[in-house]
């Protein structure tokens, strides 16, 4: 199999000094939870803490450092995830919105995000209906962010392909008593951020106040939003904890739209209003948006026993979207609708999570389970759209979605070094929609629900002290969003994601080399996969598919005060005897992707190299007649942590100013007649940003 190949090529990299930054000293001492000194949060465990509990893992888990982030620009997921083991995270257009994926999960989704379970704190920061949206979370209130590949998330209720993201907020315990960081660079871009915490008697706070504008690389993309996160816990004794979490995001973004491949290489500045003017999909439109308003308030409380712990939590969000986009009423009033659209939704969800560790047959168990209800209720409408104002009311809809989540793990200690364990999760999701204009297309209401048990099962042998072996095979499941269920006919027939995924690998660490590789490869039936049937919307569709590849990260400890950090993907997704594309590969994503950087490190100092490098081309189209070509981006980064107050940063991005392809949007085939094959979302051209952070 080809992947067999990539990956035997990539296994002899691993010799060189290839690594993985946010795997460091992955395999440290064990962590005595229950002797945790009363100045740490019960609810809130610290990095320390986060990085022993995934040595319980049996399959792939990462552990990104904020610290280790904040020594380059902070913007959007690719800064904070870029270089994570097995994550994909490329900005659209430099914005924050993300090409967000794991193992492929969510693999053609090109607005809002699918296929992951995004957390912040523990606590789900996905809608009802499964999508997310990457404003919610500001990298820069994050102390660490712990990814969860595949079914290793169990724990937290996701049962998706792609696994769990949760970035975890620092608190009084952990953070600065005050810190002030800013952020300058190419295309306007500016950020400023303020954060506090402290610790009072029992109670302590953490606050984070920040902002950002730019833009942007291409024409008609100008970003600029404003955010408030913070906490507040109360210890009422030293084993019971409870937190109050709360977040306000303000995101207002430009959409600059495709281009076709011509102009991609040639005119990757201009936007599609810029490049194509008059076209009849662009007419009185003006510059498509995507402005949101989200508050978020939730609530975790820990009770700590003798060998038992559980964590009760509420959450509740708002949001409102207003998104100025393609009008397709002017062509067909049988089209699904888009326009203006204007939705307002309120999620609240409760979790409730119990571990208990003892004894089973005179074994050494831990046993965990759980249940997540949420549910969500949007109102959405839709207007003919007249240079981003509202027109007349095309479609109103009254959705709601719902979701029970119920799950519990085992982890049996046969012998001191080599584990086993069992999960088994259900869940149930039910999408409703009702049609509150019925207009010539008659009634567009619908009423599914989705079901599923998945087990998993997995070993885990600690080899050495510092080496860990893994395998587990698990079930996925993931029922669709309402993005999926836009247009009403697929409403009634799109029918959930399920697989099964079979990983092996290894982590560890050592004086000079730590590492985190893992071999995966899913057979997914009905995936739900993306198709553009006009540059700008996606219809869904079933197909059943191949997911095999490999995820390596590693670090290099040079001589030389040199350390060498990267993090390799090798995807190799196709087809499953498609009756239209056989087994063609699917589009959408690069084959394999290498980010990594080489810099020297000494006295707080660090200067070096980045890299990003994309070394085939990857088609665009089911039909493999369109292709993003390969590309190398080269950087610079450079810095120092002066003194405990003072630190700084200067970085230049894709300092060649390679013309590159950041994202597309798929679709059937380029060879058919009328095929619009402006698909092509440009990455950012050369680019400088530096940062001074100041802390007491």
């Amino acid at each position: 199999m080809p992947i067999v190949r990539k990956s035997c090529y990539a296994l002899m990299l691993s010799a060189l000094p290839l690594s993985n930054g946010y795997a460091d000293h992955m395999m440290i001492p064990s962590i005595d939870v229950t002797a945790e000194s009363t100045s740490a949060s019960i609810t809130q465990p610290n990095i320390d803490v986060a990085r022993t509990e995934i040595e319980k893992v049996s399959g792939g888990v990462t552990i990104v450092d904020a610290e280790q982030v904040r020594e380059g620009r902070m913007s959007n997921y690719n800064d904070t995830l870029g270089m994570a083991s097995g994550v994909f995270a490329q900005s659209r257009f430099g914005s924050e919105e993300t090409r967000l994926s794991i193992r492929g999960s969510g693999l053609q989704r090109v607005f809002h995000g699918r296929g992951l379970k995004l957390m912040q704190d523990g606590i789900p920061v996905n809608l009802a209906d499964g999508s997310f949206d990457f404003p919610a979370i500001d990298p820069y209130a994050t102390s660490y962010i712990e990814v969860y590949r595949g079914a290793n998330a169990l724990q937290f209720g996701s049962s998706s392909l792609g696994g769990s993201v949760n970035f975890i907020s620092p608190t009084g315990y952990t953070a600065p008593k005050f810190e002030v960081r800013s952020e300058l660079g190419s295309f306007g871009y500016k950020r400023l951020g303020i954060q506090s915490g402290r610790v009072i008697d029992n109670l302590d706070y953490f606050v984070s106040l920040s902002g950002y504008d730019q833009n942007s690389f291409r024409d008609d993309a100008d970003q600029d939003a404003q955010r408030l996160n913070g906490n507040i816990g109360y210890k009422i004794n030293p084993n019971i904890e409870t937190r109050f979490y709360f977040g306000y995001t303000k995101n207002d973004s430009q959409i600059p739209g495709n281009l076709t491949k011509y102009d991609q290489e040639h005119h990757p500045s201009r936007s599609q209003n810029g490049a194509y003017p008059g076209n009849p999909l662009l007419a009185q439109t003006g510059v498509w948006e995507r402005n949101i308003d989200l508050w978020r308030i939730a609530n975790k409380t820990t009770f700590r026993f003798e060998n038992t712990q559980l964590e009760l939590g509420a959450f509740y969000s708002k949001k409102d979207l207003d998104h100025p986009i393609i009008d397709l009423g002017m062509f067909s009033p049988f089209l699904p609708t888009l326009g203006v659209i204007d939705q307002k939704t309120d999620d609240y969800g409760l979790t409730a999570k119990l571990k208990h560790s003892g004894h089973l047959a005179e074994l050494d168990n831990e046993f965990t389970i759980g249940i997540t209800p949420t549910y969500g209720e949007n109102k959405d409408r839709r207007y003919r759209n007249f240079n981003t104002h509202k027109g007349a009311l095309t479609n109103d809809f009254s959705q709601t979605a719902s979701n029970m989540e119920i799950f519990a793990e085992d982890r049996l200690y046969l012998t001191q070094d080599f584990s086993v364990i069992a999960g088994l999760q259900y869940t149930r999701s039910k999408r409703t929609a009702r049609d509150k204009l019925i207009g010539v297309t008659g009634n567009e209401s619908y009423s599914e629900t989705y079901t599923q048990t998945s087990p998993k099962l997995g070993v885990l042998y600690q080899l050495q002290p510092q080496v860990q072996l893994f395998a587990n095979v698990s079930r996925s499941f993931e029922p669709p969003s309402f993005g999926e269920l836009i247009n009403p006919a697929t409403a009634r027939t799109l029918k959930a994601q399920k697989g099964t995924t079979f990983e092996i690998g290894s982590r560890g660490n050592s004086t000079h080399v730590d590492w985190d590789v893992a071999l995966y490869y899913a057979k997914l039936k009905d995936e739900m996969l993306a198709i553009s049937p006009t540059a700008g919307s996606t219809d869904a569709f079933n197909a059943d598919t191949i997911h095999q590849g490999l995820e390596m990260g590693m670090t290099a400890r040079l001589p030389l005060h040199l350390e060498w950090r990267h993090s390799l993907l090798i995807n190799h997704f196709r087809q499953d005897n498609n009756t239209s594309f056989g087994n063609n590969q699917l589009p959408g994503i690069p084959r394999s992707l290498l980010r990594a950087e080489l810099l020297y490190r000494h006295d707080g100092f660090y200067a070096g190299p980045t890299f990003e490098i994309s070394p085939q081309r990857y088609s665009v189209d089911y039909a493999e007649t369109l292709y993003a070509d390969s590309y190398t981006l080269l950087g610079l980064k450079v810095g120092q942590k002066v003194n405990e107050h003072w630190s700084w940063f200067l970085e230049g991005r894709n300092l060649t100013d390679e013309k590159y392809a950041a994202s597309v949007e798929t679709f059937r085939s380029a060879v058919e007649a009328g095929a619009d094959t402006r698909r092509f979302l440009p990455g950012d051209g050369r680019s400088v940003y530096a940062g001074v952070t100041f802390r007491y």
